[in-house]
């Protein structure tokens, strides 16, 4: 693809205090990001028991790191703040959310944003569902299911039934229409394992997983490729999206500090297996887990959690993180594009590294937007 076709995005969940995030809001909006997504979790993926002054600096300014605003009441708020840039999840899911609620959700967005919204939607993490009382069972064939009620409910003038494994609809009603006739707001999903990504192919506009390097995003593009042919879609019109975490500095040393630190290697416990495989290893938490779903930071005590981050060798740090300066990202970033990637979303990791990187760290993802821009 022509890389001047990318898109850009930026993660911009909303933290304490909200006046902050409207600033930055229109600064992001006003640099040129394409998107802005918004993590729906109740916690944060560090545990509380490590959100200490010795490992973060920015222990000293926020008592916890599970400060986070609800995801669709702060995208709200960006709808009436901004007038151009999409606004996405990134991304909910179908414990806590009833699909007829996320349909009426997006709507209500996509009237608020005129018509900018993006429903990024994911099997969900345990850390968000287990701890709270919620089941969790079935999570694959329950955001299948899900996302054929919500198309359903988008797409149907009168009142249906629907009889399916998770819900039963009797006499549903919806009558709410998107801010232009027709067009409704897309749905990515955040799709890793074989059956997801046919799922994807099938009821999908976009895909955004997370974490993926370029050989392995082009060898799972194909096969939601292939999915969305064998339904007869158009893959044109499909986004193959990827989420990324940036860790960037003008001096290369310092980057790489921050990518040793713990708080970078703990970030890696919600990789998947298979990426330790690749490696050699089993992951740090267990045979057979998937860190993203998987790993709930509440359940370990300090001293457990920091022999197990001790696990992660930087080398993996390097290689899944973007990291280094802003010519060495740009390149990476321009290796994701080559593989078929039309829209990224970068999240600057540098700032939970170390608090003092804010100013630079920002500049520097200027630069990298600059060069895609200009």
């Amino acid at each position: 693809m022509d890389i001047t076709d990318l898109k850009i995005g930026r993660d911009a969940t909303f933290i304490p205090p909200l006046k902050s995030n409207l600033n930055t809001l229109k600064v992001y909006e006003k640099d040129g990001y394409d998107s802005l997504f918004f993590a729906d979790h109740i916690m944060n993926w560090i545990p509380k028991s490590i959100w200490t002054p010795d490992i973060t600096n920015l222990a000293s300014v926020y008592e916890s790191p599970h400060l986070i605003y609800e995801a669709f009441t702060m995208m709200s708020i960006a709808a009436l703040n901004t007038k151009k840039v999409k606004l996405g999840t990134g991304v909910t899911e179908t414990f806590r959310r009833h699909p007829a609620v996320l349909a009426q959700t997006l709507l209500t967005l996509d009237q608020l944003s005129n018509g900018r919204t993006i429903l990024g939607i994911g099997t969900g993490e345990k850390e968000n569902i287990i701890p709270y009382g919620i089941k969790w069972n079935n999570p694959v064939s329950r955001l299948e299911e899900a996302i054929k009620i919500i198309r359903l409910l988008w797409e149907n003038e009168e009142k249906f039934d629907y009889n399916g494994k998770f819900w039963n609809l009797k006499n549903a009603i919806f009558s709410l229409k998107p801010h232009k006739s027709g067009r409704y707001p897309p749905i990515w999903l955040a799709a890793h394992g074989p059956r997801m990504l046919d799922i994807t192919g099938r009821l999908g506009d976009g895909w955004l997983p997370i974490y993926l390097n370029p050989d392995t995003y082009k060898e799972k593009l194909k096969i939601i490729k292939a999915s969305v042919q064998k339904a007869g879609r158009d893959f044109e019109k499909f986004t193959p999206a990827l989420y990324v975490n940036v860790i960037v500095d003008e001096d290369p040393d310092e980057s790489k500090r921050m990518t040793k630190s713990v708080i970078a290697k703990n970030h890696m416990l919600t990789l998947y297996n298979e990426d330790f495989q690749q490696y050699g290893l089993t992951h740090p938490l267990g045979d057979n887990i998937d860190g993203v779903v998987d790993y709930i930071p509440p359940n370990f005590e300090r001293d457990t959690i920091l022999n197990i981050i001790n696990k992660v060798p930087s080398e993996m740090c390097y290689d899944f993180y973007i990291n280094g300066t802003p010519d060495m990202v740009i390149k990476r970033i321009e290796s994701y594009a080559n593989v078929g990637v039309k829209h990224i979303v970068l999240f600057n990791y540098s700032i939970l590294c170390d608090l003092k990187k804010i100013p630079s760290s920002n500049k520097c993802m200027k630069m990298i937007l600059d060069y895609f821009k200009n």
